[in-house]
């Protein structure tokens, strides 16, 4: 079995060697890793951090692809989509935000075959703290409206981990180009019938100074994108 890793990155080059250092150390029996890094315009050392890291680990298995014009996280996730060729897919943003040794729990319930998709949700955690009460409330209040328009019960619908099998991810038609990536999977998914199980995932935010890009503009526009994809497709 393969797990398709895709990457977005924009202006990564302070972690995307230490993202992926823990891509690498994740210790997955029988899986096979494939990691699809989309830059999506970087104007610093992305691209030449990554290529560097490839060769000198004489790495096959990591895929780079560039888009010299920068379209947004969406645009660079749904090209990720496009280049997997493992039976699952899993989105990893490239800052240190979300830890890879959670893997081993987002492909249990796929692995048992209990569902075919899978959200790492941050507030199923216990230990977790908020470091801007703004996005916790808003994430919160996404998800309430998750809950309320899709009627499943979703605690964490803007996590950046979502686990698919492949044929989940054909069928869902995916047009996003930004932060809207996350509201119109998750429609999709729910739509087409497909259960979702969360499973609690670390979570440790970064600040705008370290890099952080979405807000609150986002955070409408994902308000939009669940009432309108509930109805439309």
């Amino acid at each position: 079995m393969k797990l398709s890793i895709v990457m977005p990155t924009y202006n990564e080059e302070k972690t995307i060697l230490q993202i992926l250092d823990k891509v690498l150390a994740v210790n997955l029996p029988n899986i096979e890793k494939e990691i699809i890094i989309v830059d999506d315009g970087s104007k610093d050392s992305t691209v030449s951090l990554v290529k560097k890291f490839k060769e000198d680990k004489n790495l096959s298995y990591i895929r780079i692809f560039v888009q010299e014009k920068n379209g947004g996280k969406g645009t660079a996730v749904r090209r990720g989509f496009k280049e997997a060729t493992g039976d699952l897919v899993l989105i990893q943003d490239a800052d240190l935000e979300y830890d890879p040794e959670d893997y081993p729990l987002l492909l249990k319930p796929i692995l048992e075959k209990r569902t075919k998709v899978v959200f790492g949700s941050r507030f199923l955690r216990k230990d977790h703290s908020a470091r801007y009460n703004f996005y916790y409330m808003g994430n919160q209040f996404l998800s309430l409206l998750t809950r309320i328009l899709y009627l499943r019960n979703i605690t964490d619908m803007e996590t950046c981990y979502k686990l698919f099998t492949k044929d989940v991810l054909d069928r869902l038609s995916l047009r996003a180009t930004r932060f809207d990536i996350e509201p119109e999977i998750t429609a999709k998914v729910i739509k087409k019938g497909y259960s979702i199980i969360e499973v609690p995932i670390r979570y440790y935010s970064r600040s705008f100074e370290e890099g952080k890009k979405i807000t609150w503009r986002d955070g409408l526009k994902a308000i939009w994108f669940l009432i309108k994809y509930r109805f439309v497709n």
